[in-house]
């Protein structure tokens, strides 16, 4: 399993007004039922592989994320933002379909690392990375949201920090402050413990 090490101090209250919209607090995660799939299988899967010998398959995948995350713990927490966006970053996108055979599959890191994914996958390994880097579950939230630009659905993760709430998206290497989002209309978000509803003022 991997385990997290002790989280950092709790920042501020996560801003309600996430790209503008406000949020209204939900108590049921179970209705997710492929969150709550990928969370089970993250604790049961998501575990260093033994053997790397293999020259016709990479096996450590996973080791090798483990190995990175290590590397960033004495960075500051932006560097460290940057680091695990970029590096999630650079796996091709893979719609579920052609991964899994079903519409919308939620990946946990090992999946996502051997098979590539779509926007979720990204957000949920960007998650976890953060999570054993120290970050607190109460400031990160995987967001599901519709592109306007692009008029489809896309799903990014969302960091508290401070008064303000920066996005790890998959179409881009730069973590930027959602105030310079403007085309992103959150439907709903969600992290291991709630999820939210967002609506427009």
């Amino acid at each position: 399993m991997v385990l997290y090490p002790s989280a950092q101090a709790s920042p501020a209250a996560f801003p309600t007004n996430l790209f503008g919209y406000q949020q209204t607090l939900q108590s049921d995660t179970a209705i997710f039922g492929q969150w709550v799939q990928a969370l089970e299988r993250h604790i049961l899967i998501d575990v260093p592989e033994g053997d790397c010998s293999s020259a016709k398959l990479d096996r450590c995948h996973l080791r090798n994320w483990l190995t990175f995350l290590e590397s960033l713990k004495h960075l500051p927490r932006d560097k460290q933002l940057e680091a695990v966006n970029r590096y999630a970053n650079n796996k091709p996108y893979v719609l579920d379909i052609d991964n899994y055979g079903i519409e919308d599959y939620w990946a946990v890191p090992k999946e996502f690392l051997y098979n590539n994914g779509d926007c979720e996958d990204y957000a949920i390994t960007k998650m976890f990375s953060l999570l054993w880097l120290g970050f607190d579950q109460d400031s990160l939230r995987i967001v599901v949201l519709q592109d306007t630009n692009l008029r489809i659905p896309h799903a990014v993760l969302a960091v508290a920090d401070h008064d303000d709430i920066l996005i790890l998206d998959n179409q881009t290497s730069e973590v930027i402050s959602h105030r310079k989002i403007v085309h992103y209309a959150p439907v709903y978000s969600i992290n291991e413990s709630h999820w939210w509803i967002h609506l427009s003022n």
